[in-house]
């Protein structure tokens, strides 16, 4: 008995129910269309039906309507797919085949072939089975601002066709397990990082995105390098560090006037005029911060050292003189006074006759000029 091929229905009725028949023969697809992850494997389900009386002499899979020697190809005979597709199926009603490790280039049609013994016992699946094969695109924006909200997008070119649930991952540290989106509220500056996504059950990831948390200054500080005890002469170097996204541009305070640029502020040979606070600024396109101050005490041996005398013009006897040393010193000096080269006496104050005071401390000594009692 021979059997002609009917002519093809409507494209557009033929997509609604996925079958192609004529009398008693058919092809079901349970699906027209899958999607498919980029090296996972495919399972294309099928049923088939022909006439009572018919014995099935061989069942395959071809693509795109290709033939070889006036037949349509047997795709298990391709050297492409030979050790990848898998019949599943058997010689009754089921034609369910597996294709592994899909890749873009297996995106073709497919269709179920059947041949039994009778004359023109001859049936092909048509329209078949679409297959479209996608990779995952990681989408999000290059930089976002603390305090943002952020959406992250796990794409593919296809909408997959098993629904899948989505695996996060931030530098390499899964996350969790959701949808095809992951929002970041409010997002923080520990936010920064690698991320990607993958699907649950799939080895396929897509690429790495670096997320970009951008932040005004923070935790913004000075620090003095050298000798803890700054003496004159010395050479200091204060270190501004602050955290920040994009880094911050430094700028260097003494009081309220700027003395300086950069990381690193470098003070050589210091003197006593160098004393006071200091505090550095950091800057970025997101604000600015102060440094707390911090006191430079520069310390040197005294210097202008000097008796005065207090009291009336004319000294008479039997009357009171004061005698006061001043100097200038850090730390402040201990007094000693001497009457020629006797030491007479301590402290700030003094009287009697021809004297000199001595500056002291642990820097150096330093005495005055004599002054001479009339």
């Amino acid at each position: 008995m021979s059997v002609s091929m009917s002519p093809p229905l409507p494209l557009i009725f033929l997509l609604m129910i996925h079958m192609v028949s004529s009398a008693d023969w058919a092809v079901t697809y349970s699906s027209s269309h899958i999607c498919a992850l980029k090296d996972s494997s495919v399972i294309m389900s099928c049923t088939f039906k022909y006439p009572t009386g018919h014995q099935i002499m061989k069942v395959f899979w071809n693509k795109d309507f290709v033939e070889h020697r006036d037949e349509l190809a047997d795709l298990s005979e391709h050297p492409e797919y030979s050790q990848r597709l898998q019949y599943l199926g058997d010689k009754q009603q089921n034609c369910t085949v597996k294709l592994s490790l899909v890749t873009k280039k297996d995106e073709h049609m497919y269709y179920f072939r059947f041949i039994t013994d009778q004359p023109g016992g001859k049936w092909a699946g048509y329209p078949g089975v679409r297959l479209s094969v996608t990779d995952l695109q990681l989408e999000s924006p290059e930089r976002v601002t603390e305090g943002d909200s952020v959406r992250l997008t796990c794409r593919s070119s296809c909408n997959l066709t098993d629904t899948p649930t989505f695996i996060w991952y931030r530098n390499s540290e899964r996350m969790i397990e959701r949808s095809s989106e992951l929002l970041l509220h409010s997002v923080r500056r520990e936010d920064a990082g690698r991320y990607r996504c993958a699907v649950h059950g799939h080895t396929l990831t897509s690429p790495e995105i670096y997320l970009n948390v951008m932040y005004p200054p923070k935790s913004v500080s000075v620090s003095i390098s050298g000798s803890a005890v700054i003496v004159s002469g010395d050479s200091v170097t204060l270190n501004c560090s602050s955290d920040s996204n994009p880094p911050a541009e430094i700028s260097w305070f003494k009081g309220e006037t700027s003395v300086g640029s950069g990381r690193i502020f470098n003070i050589s040979k210091i003197s006593s005029g160098d004393s006071g606070e200091y505090k550095c600024r950091a800057r970025n396109a997101l604000g600015e911060k102060y440094s707390d101050p911090v006191t430079l005490d520069v310390q040197y041996p005294p210097m202008n050292v000097s008796v005065s005398i207090s009291g009336s013009a004319v000294i008479m006897s039997g009357h009171s003189v004061t005698l006061s040393c001043s100097s200038d010193s850090n730390p402040p000096a201990q007094i000693s006074w001497f009457k020629g080269e006797t030491l007479v006496g301590f402290g700030r104050i003094f009287s009697i006759s021809k004297i000199r005071c001595r500056a002291r401390n642990v820097h150096g000594e330093k005495y005055s000029d004599p002054v001479t009692l009339d």
